[in-house]
């Protein structure tokens, strides 16, 4: 199925606040939502100036990518950092190495971020000690120290 840019800009964007930062804040639209796609996710993504994407992280299972369409970002990915800008792709498998997005530049980040949607995947934060536990549409926090990583 076809969505043209006037389309896709037409669509609603949804704000998301991670749940353990609360400067993770992004407004998306779920392009793949509206073509039926339902074994991958992609999304449309705006990140004002001064948002952080999510918390950093990682996954055991679902596969992600990041493609930049305008603007700057910094990826920090491992212990490492690089600014992106627009062409730049990222591509994380699972697992991989922890990374988040931020936008310390004066305009908006936009970007194409997808990846896999498994029935059930383990969710690293490290820098906080929590991991995320979903399977068959249930969630389960966990603190690192309950036993897990």
């Amino acid at each position: 199925m076809l969505i043209t840019r006037k389309e896709m800009m037409q669509m609603p964007e949804r704000r998301r606040v991670h749940p353990f930062n609360d400067n993770g804040v992004r407004h998306s639209r779920a392009v793949s939502d509206a073509t039926g796609m339902t074994r991958i996710g992609i999304h449309l993504v705006r990140l004002e100036p001064g948002r952080d994407s999510t918390a950093f992280h990682y996954h055991d299972q679902d596969e992600e990518f990041l493609y930049v369409v305008s603007g700057r970002g910094v990826a920090e990915i491992g212990d490492e950092t690089f600014e992106v800008g627009p062409g730049d792709f990222m591509g994380f498998t699972a697992p991989s190495p922890a990374h988040m997005l931020r936008n310390p530049f004066e305009e908006d980040l936009v970007y194409l971020m997808g990846g896999e949607r498994n029935i059930a995947d383990v969710v690293h934060y490290p820098r906080i000690g929590r991991t995320l536990v979903k399977s068959n549409g249930q969630r389960v926090w966990l603190h690192d120290s309950d036993g897990h990583r």
